[in-house]
C-alpha cells in the first residue's frame, strides 16, 4: 500500500523546468534520426522506439541524460555530441508535434495487460501504471513521464527488462521504474506491453 500511494504522489511532482522547444527548427535537425526513428518518429523497427507523439519534456530529459552519458544507449553514441539543449529542446517539440503510432495488441494478452496497467499486481505490491502514465497512456508531460500507448511491446519489454536488472537506472532517486518492474515476470511484462500497443 505504501508503494501505491507513493506512486501516486509522485504523479503529482512539480514540473520540471525546461525551455520549450521549436518543432519547426527541430524537424531541420532530424536528419540523424530518420534511419532509426522514421520520417516522423514512428520507427520502423521493434528495437527503436516510437517517439512520435511523445512528450516533449520526456524526450528533452531522455535526450539529455543520452548525451551525458547518464542514460547509455549505445545505438545513440555521438549522435547528440554537437547538439545544444536549445537544438534538443526544438528536437523533442517537433516529435512531440507528430502523430502517434497505433498498434493492436494480442487477443490473448488483453485481460491481464489491462489488469497490470489499470490496477497493478496487488500481491507483488506493484502500483497501477496509470499512476504516472495516465489512463489513456498518454504520460505526465510536465513530470516527464513517458506517453506509452502505441509503443512497441518488444521495447517497452526490453526497457522493463533494462530497470528490473539495473541496467537503466535513469528513474531518479525514487527507483520508481526499477521497483515497479523488480517483480514482474516475463510474462506480466508481454502482456501489459502488448496492451499498451493496442491502448488509444
Amino acid at each position: 500500500m505504501k508503494k501505491i500511494l507513493m506512486f501516486a504522489v509522485l504523479a503529482l511532482v512539480a514540473p520540471l523546468n525546461y525551455a520549450e522547444g521549436n518543432a519547426a527548427k527541430g524537424k531541420d535537425l532530424t536528419a540523424t534520426c530518420l534511419a532509426c526513428h522514421g520520417e516522423v518518429g514512428n520507427s520502423p523497427a521493434s528495437s527503436f522506439p516510437n517517439i512520435a507523439g511523445q512528450n516533449a519534456q520526456y524526450l528533452l530529459k531522455q535526450l539529455l541524460e543520452i548525451q551525458s552519458g547518464a542514460r547509455e544507449v549505445l545505438t545513440m553514441t555521438g549522435i547528440l555530441d554537437n547538439l545544444s539543449e536549445s537544438d534538443l529542446s526544438d528536437i523533442a517539440a517537433y516529435y512531440e508535434s507528430q502523430p502517434r503510432n497505433q498498434g493492436a495488441a494480442k487477443e490473448d494478452l488483453v485481460e491481464l495487460g489491462e489488469s497490470i496497467y489499470r490496477a497493478g499486481i496487488a500481491r507483488k505490491n506493484i502500483a497501477a501504471c496509470t499512476a504516472c502514465h495516465s489512463p489513456t497512456g498518454n504520460g505526465n508531460g510536465p513530470a516527464a513521464f513517458p506517453a506509452l500507448a502505441g509503443q512497441w511491446p518488444e521495447y517497452t519489454v526490453a526497457q522493463l527488462k533494462n530497470f528490473q536488472s539495473g541496467v537503466r537506472h535513469n528513474d531518479g532517486e525514487s527507483q520508481m521504474m526499477r521497483s515497479t518492474a523488480m517483480d514482474m515476470n516475463e510474462k506480466e511484462m508481454t502482456a501489459v506491453a502488448s496492451y499498451l500497443y493496442g491502448l488509444k
